[in-house]
């Protein structure tokens, strides 16, 4: 006798503001390889310590080079407070001033819209990359939250 498959669901009643980001960081060249343990040191600070608003989080591998991570966020401004203030704001302007031959990307979905960025990848197609046209993160794509407004529909 075949057991029967357990089916569930999740209510997500409480979080109409919900964020789900997808993060990869792909070395591209082996000096690489110190930045991205300096980032898995620093998401192990994140998850014994985590930022307010930060719901839950999880790792991936898309291969060997390439690893990921997703996060559930409350809403954007919970997002957007963590990434303006340190560590992250110091790492990310570290890695804007020299990535260390390694590429990063994020994807962020919510209820109100979805955005992504592409750094240091030239090239490369990756998740929303693969299908939709590049533009430069300038204007009123130059933050995340200007992104999903705009792919959204809604005015800034």
């Amino acid at each position: 006798m075949q057991a029967t498959a357990l089916r569930e669901t999740v209510d997500l009643a409480a979080y109409p503001d919900l964020i789900v980001v997808i993060l990869g960081f792909k070395l591209r060249r082996l000096r690489a390889l110190p930045a991205m343990l300096r980032i898995g040191r620093g998401l192990a600070a994140i998850r014994k310590n985590p930022p307010e608003g930060l719901l839950a989080e999880d790792g991936m591998l898309f291969g060997w080079n390439h690893v990921g991570f997703r996060q559930y966020w409350r809403d954007l401004p919970s997002l957007e407070a963590f990434t303006r203030s340190a560590p992250h704001s110091v790492w990310w302007q570290d890695f804007l001033k020299d990535p260390h031959g390694a590429g990063f990307w994020h994807e962020a979905y919510g209820a109100r819209g979805i955005e992504a960025v592409y750094v240091n990848l030239p090239g490369q197609r990756l998740g929303l990359g693969m299908f939709a046209p590049r533009a430069r993160p300038v204007g009123t794509l130059l933050s995340s939250r200007q992104r999903m407004q705009a792919h959204a529909g809604v005015e800034g």
